[in-house]
């Protein structure tokens, strides 16, 4: 096994197939750009999706790169050794181009030229067939001959070996372990087994069937190769013994923490578990802040994910009696020392990371101390008298009052061992909505009432939010809206008056899907699959469980609990009267239908 530094993993991955004929393509933005239904770019091939359904890349049939991803399903699980919210996955693919053989041979060439690792510690997967699709006996002998033993071979079914969508090319995967010292823990363990005996390095993912049915694959007459390998694991594997916090990428980071806090890594539980959060949490808030498309913390889909991952390290930042100005550090570390020079917009874009990440902190630290006192009193009530679960009231006053979201509370809670009651957190914040409404005269979606006008205004702005996002930037986002039987009032976050001309290409971009007559089409489901679909709203944690999207064409798609038309050629002319600042960072549209 040979150490090497997260450059030098980077030089070498990259040279290895150039020297192979392969085009290195560089990254694209963590952002998910809509038409893949996630929030963010989750796959190093995810990217490269179009291309390996058949359209034809600009730069050949043979590529690779480092693309930086995001996964937030499991942010409550960072603090651990492994898991991260920013990561980035090494790609090789071949379009059409080679297959099987050349990369078995190149995949153990990696593992043992390149990364040193010895042949008898190294074992692989192979597709075990089933009714629809014969075994991969062809991938198994392609391993063994280009080195791997015949008895670190193992045969894995569907779920462990198959990469496949609803419809279109698929095929059976190999991936590739290392063995540990880790004894095994019985004597059917193998590589689909969380032992710890077995840990994976990289996966080769052959398409060479189309899925035309349910149980139906046919042949493809163009086969592809995908090839992904994790660059924070290869890295912590090959030299901290599995600890992604030692390595080069983030041991600046924890060094910060160290001086900052007065503790050493690794020598407290709780310590070490913060500092993690916070150096994970920072390094993902920069690389968003500074993406080419330059998120900003918000309440509404992925502006919320950067929100709670940079006011949960301020959290953890407090647990170890540290100053939150200690982030502008761990930033500039990240921008300066580890990632700059291979994400050159970081570099040009320092001073908007740096300003909106303490914009955020000061906005959430504000209200923090005062919440964290009320939650510490709380729960010492509920302990004492031998009480594990905090009422709905109780959570909803900590969210109305002090800030928090109901993950922040759950996950205090959890801490000391509390559960939340959830339903009737909802419930009094339904309570809430309605004497709200009650009170303004106000009804779902900013509504007056749900008359017809009121029902074309309230289509009408979602219309206006995704012309915006046409005309202004991708990262507009509705911020309010008020509506009326005479017109809309509609809050959106933008940093700069709007131009004569930008009024007029969103006004006769409406008009022309107006025009269109377009269907406005609903669907309930729950709201984290609502998410995951790509679907925009508003303070997501202010939503029940089962949710409605409303989908315009293949440019809106809002999560919404307001009444809409049917079609969008009702709503007459559309008009903006007026634009103009409704507070910092914030515009304000005043629109009417003729």
């Amino acid at each position: 096994m040979k150490k090497m530094s997260s450059k030098e993993i980077r030089k070498a991955w990259i040279e290895f197939y150039e020297k192979r004929g392969h085009v290195n393509i560089g990254t694209t933005s963590l952002i998910g750009d809509g038409a893949t239904g996630v929030l963010f770019n989750v796959a190093g091939m995810q990217p490269l999706m179009p291309y390996l359904l058949g359209k034809e890349h600009p730069k050949g049939k043979r590529l690779c790169n480092i693309q930086g991803c995001i996964r937030t399903n499991d942010i409550e699980s960072v603090g651990d050794s492994s898991h991260v919210t920013f990561f980035e996955m090494m790609g090789s693919w071949s379009l059409g181009d080679y297959f099987k053989e050349e990369r078995t041979k190149w995949s153990y060439e990696l593992l043992t030229e390149v990364f040193k690792l010895p042949k008898e510690r190294l074992a692989t997967t192979v597709f075990e067939g089933n009714e629809s699709v014969p075994r991969d006996d062809e991938t198994a002998i392609l391993r063994e001959k280009s080195g791997f033993l015949k008895e670190n071979i193992y045969y894995l079914p569907k779920e462990d070996n198959w990469w496949e969508l609803d419809r279109g090319p698929c095929g059976p995967d190999s991936e590739m372990f290392y063995i540990t010292d880790k004894q095994p823990c019985s004597p059917n363990c193998n590589p689909s087994c969380d032992c710890g005996h077995f840990i994976e390095v990289g996966n080769d993912v052959f398409m060479q069937y189309e899925r035309i049915a349910d149980d139906k694959y046919i042949p493809l007459k163009n086969t592809n190769v995908d090839t992904g390998w994790g660059f924070e694991r290869i890295l912590a594997f090959l030299n901290t013994n599995g600890d992604v916090y030692l390595t080069d990428l983030f041991i600046g980071a924890i060094r910060i923490l160290e001086e900052e806090s007065g503790k050493k890594y690794n020598e407290a539980e709780a310590e070490t578990y913060s500092m993690r959060v916070i150096a994970d949490h920072i390094r993902t808030s920069v690389m968003l802040l500074g993406d080419e498309k330059h998120l900003i913390p918000s309440n509404v889909g992925d502006g919320y994910i950067l929100r709670r991952l940079i006011r949960r390290a301020v959290r953890y930042a407090k647990k170890i009696n540290i100053s939150t100005d200690v982030f502008n550090k761990i930033a500039l570390y990240y921008i300066d020392e580890v990632y700059g020079e291979f994400y050159k917009g970081l570099v040009d874009s320092k001073n908007f990371i740096l300003t909106e990440l303490k914009k955020e902190i000061d906005k959430f630290e504000k209200t923090l101390n005062a919440g964290m006192k009320e939650f510490d009193k709380l729960s010492r009530r509920l302990l004492d008298d031998n009480i594990t679960i905090i009422e709905g009231k109780e959570a909803f006053r900590l969210y109305d009052t002090f800030g928090f979201p109901l993950e922040l509370t759950e996950e205090l809670a959890s801490e000391l061992g509390l559960l939340v009651d959830k339903e009737a957190f909802k419930e009094k914040f339904r309570e809430h909505q309605e004497k709200s409404r009650a009170s303004v005269g106000e009804f779902k979606g900013g509504l007056a009432s749900h008359g017809e006008m009121e029902t074309k205004y309230h289509t009408a702005t979602h219309l206006l939010n995704a012309a915006l996002k046409v005309v202004i930037s991708k990262d507009v986002h509705q911020m309010g809206s008020n509506i009326t039987p005479e017109r809309l009032r509609f809050d959106f976050n933008c940093d700069h008056k709007l131009t004569v001309e930008e009024k007029k290409k969103v006004e006769d971009l409406v008009n022309q899907w107006i025009k269109e007559d377009l269907e406005v089409k609903k669907i309930s489901m729950s709201k984290e699959d609502a998410i995951k679909s790509g679907a925009e709203c508003m303070f997501i944690e202010k939503y029940p469980d089962i949710v409605s999207v409303y989908t315009i064409g293949e440019f809106s798609k809002e999560l919404c609990g307001g009444p809409h038309v049917e079609h969008t050629g009702v709503l007459g002319k559309f008009v903006i009267k007026k634009e103009e600042s409704s507070s910092s960072g914030i515009r304000r549209i005043k629109a009417i239908l003729e």
